[in-house]
């Protein structure tokens, strides 16, 4: 495993980020392709074996019970200063007023109740999950920076939204003497290109670290373009991310690793890993052979060529992934 900084912070993490939106009760948050405590702290102890050791959930995945479960795996198999623990905050956790976004109210006890489900007195990178139009960015910003001078976040980042919304909370923060955002965690992979026309020139030209989720594009970049899944068939967020005419890109895709002789999963990441702007991509896990593949695409180099045929079939497209 290599380490490296996150973005232009001193904090090293692992290349590869642990998604932790597949670990969680079932029956809790509408994802019944989810893994229960026992299967999860598998995957967990898996992933610190082979040396990760950045590990991302969120306050909504299955109502908290993947904080939970990733909380208590790692304070039992692993060392609290051996582990980057990331979480979010933004979504909808309980009915009613402010049970969701980003005023001072919702992030000042959302982040309370993330570190008690964690068990630990802080996380190292506190992330908005989404930009929130309803509130200012002013109050945003200053109640953010108020959870890191409480010593209950290291660090702060923020995920998938315009790079003009993403450059008036830095500005923001910027004119009040707040903490900034260190990362950015977008939609990027080789089915969702749009990030390159402006969020990630931005990031890479200010420092900012980038940490693609859904890298395999929910799987599809790792299969036949056919092919389906359990979690394809119930994941409705999903269902509308990429366009019917993609299967030329992940025949590309089948193409390389073809020739390597390796799986198509490790291609489409060391695609993601290529990019300069790219800190770590966070890759989801529910087999041993998603997490063996995330591991060796590290040491997979794509030559110019390579990427270019992966590139070649790519069309514009609207973003997604915001909502």
């Amino acid at each position: 495993m290599e380490y490296v900084r996150l973005g232009s912070s001193g904090l090293e993490v692992s290349r590869i980020a642990l998604g932790c939106m597949s670990y969680g009760v079932p029956e809790r948050g509408g994802h019944p392709w989810s893994m229960p405590e026992e299967e999860s702290r598998a995957s967990i102890r898996r992933a610190l074996e082979a040396g990760v050791t950045f590990f991302d959930t969120a306050n909504v995945y299955s109502d908290g019970t993947s904080e939970e479960i990733v909380g208590k795996a790692l304070r039992d198999m692993a060392s609290r200063d051996d582990v980057v623990i990331a979480t979010k905050v933004h979504g909808r956790m309980r009915p009613g007023p402010n049970g969701a976004g980003l005023s001072r109210r919702a992030i000042l006890a959302e982040v309370d109740h993330s570190l008690r489900r964690l068990g630990v007195d802080h996380v190292d990178l506190y992330q908005i999950h989404r930009f929130d139009p309803a509130t200012p960015v002013e109050e945003t910003m200053e109640a953010l920076h108020d959870v890191v001078r409480a010593g209950k976040a290291r660090y702060l980042g923020a995920s998938s939204m315009w790079a003009w919304q993403f450059q008036l909370m830095q500005r923001a923060a910027e004119r009040g003497g707040w903490t900034p955002f260190v990362t950015m965690q977008d939609h990027y992979n080789l089915l969702m290109r749009e990030e390159e026309r402006e969020m990630l020139p931005y990031c890479e030209a200010t420092g900012v670290g980038t940490l693609p989720w859904s890298p395999l594009a929910r799987g599809r970049l790792a299969r036949p373009w056919d092919s389906t899944t359990d979690r394809s068939g119930t994941d409705e967020f999903g269902k509308d991310l990429y366009r019917d005419d993609d299967g030329r890109i992940v025949d590309a895709v089948a193409q390389v690793a073809a020739e390597r002789g390796v799986p198509q999963a490790q291609v489409a990441l060391a695609w993601v890993l290529r990019r300069p702007a790219v800190t770590a991509p966070v890759v989801g896990t529910t087999k041993d052979h998603h997490l063996d593949d995330a591991v060796a695409a590290v040491d997979l180099r794509l030559s110019d060529e390579e990427a270019a045929l992966l590139e070649e079939h790519y069309t514009p497209r609207e973003n997604a992934g915001f909502a």
